[in-house]
């Protein structure tokens, strides 16, 4: 379990720990995995709202912390055959900065782990047109194989007749877990906006929640200490507030600025300074035996 803050950011109680280790030289950084997340947007006369889910308490990674639909890419995402839209596999990979196979990989992950956690799939029969409702007993059963990891989602794509819609996703921005996490991703946030038709609903096994909020309210609880995030999340929700609409945000994807974002430590004078670069607000300072300031 994540220790308590003044605010709401996830911080594990070990960390204090391997972070030592990894500034003396005893600890050994784990190569992060590559990942994907999809912040799902739908327009309200209040703004836009971004659909969140909560991880359960027991989840051995981020326990109890809010996030949204994603998870680790699976080797088979890289699969040619994938049927595809949108902008080229070569320009996805110079926009997150990673070869092509690697670059559809990453796209496919983040449609399918939306697909899998929410229900919510970026796809259609045609290069300009999304799919439906997608609830029902064989929609479910595609959705469970998926997750079973008992098709790939190349092979489900081909079975339904339908392509992915790598157009309906804009590229946000890249986190990498710190050196001295034993659990590192390296994560890729896209937004998308909500196909019309469809709907969310809590289809992941490791969520015991789900909201739709704008993005302020959830700011807002994180600041109060009552919703639990991981530092991207909150920088994320911030950056989104400024967003009008959904399609406002969606444009203003391709300007950003992809360069990971990766937490540092350093000692300084007998203590422990964790820092993000370009994020002040989760600088945090930890002296050699004690916990964070």
């Amino acid at each position: 379990m994540a220790n308590a803050q003044a605010d709401g950011q996830w911080y594990p109680p070990e960390w204090p720990e391997r972070i030592r280790a990894l500034t003396d030289g005893t600890l050994t950084p784990v190569t992060p995995k590559r990942a994907a997340t999809v912040m799902l947007l739908k327009d309200t006369a209040d703004g836009p709202l971004v659909h969140m889910l909560r991880r359960r308490a027991s989840m051995a990674f981020a326990g109890g912390a809010y996030a949204y639909p994603g998870g680790g890419v699976d080797p088979r995402d890289d699969d040619r055959h994938v049927r595809w839209a949108g902008p080229a596999r070569s320009w996805w990979a110079g926009r997150l900065g990673v070869d092509e196979a690697g670059a559809q990989a990453i796209v496919c992950a983040a449609v399918r782990e939306t697909y899998e956690e929410a229900g919510v799939l970026l796809a259609g029969p045609t290069p300009d047109t999304v799919v439906g409702d997608t609830t029902g007993e064989d929609w479910e059963a595609d959705r469970a194989a998926l997750v079973a990891r008992e098709t790939s989602f190349a092979e489900f794509l081909d079975r339904r007749g339908l392509v992915l819609r790598s157009d309906l996703l804009g590229a946000w921005t890249r986190w990498i877990t710190p050196e001295f996490e034993s659990r590192r991703y390296d994560t890729w946030f896209f937004a998308a906006k909500l196909p019309e038709g469809q709907r969310t609903r809590n289809a992941s096994t490791e969520a015991d929640r789900t909201v739709w909020t704008t993005p302020r309210a959830a700011a807002a609880g994180y600041d109060r200490g009552e919703l639990l995030m991981m530092p991207p999340t909150i920088a994320t929700l911030r950056q989104l507030a400024a967003y009008d609409t959904a399609a406002e945000a969606l444009d203003a994807a391709p300007a950003r600025d992809l360069t990971p974002v990766r937490a540092t430590a350093r000692l300084v004078e007998g203590e422990i300074v964790l820092t993000w670069p370009g994020h002040d607000e989760f600088t945090k300072h930890i002296p050699t035996g004690g916990a964070p300031a």
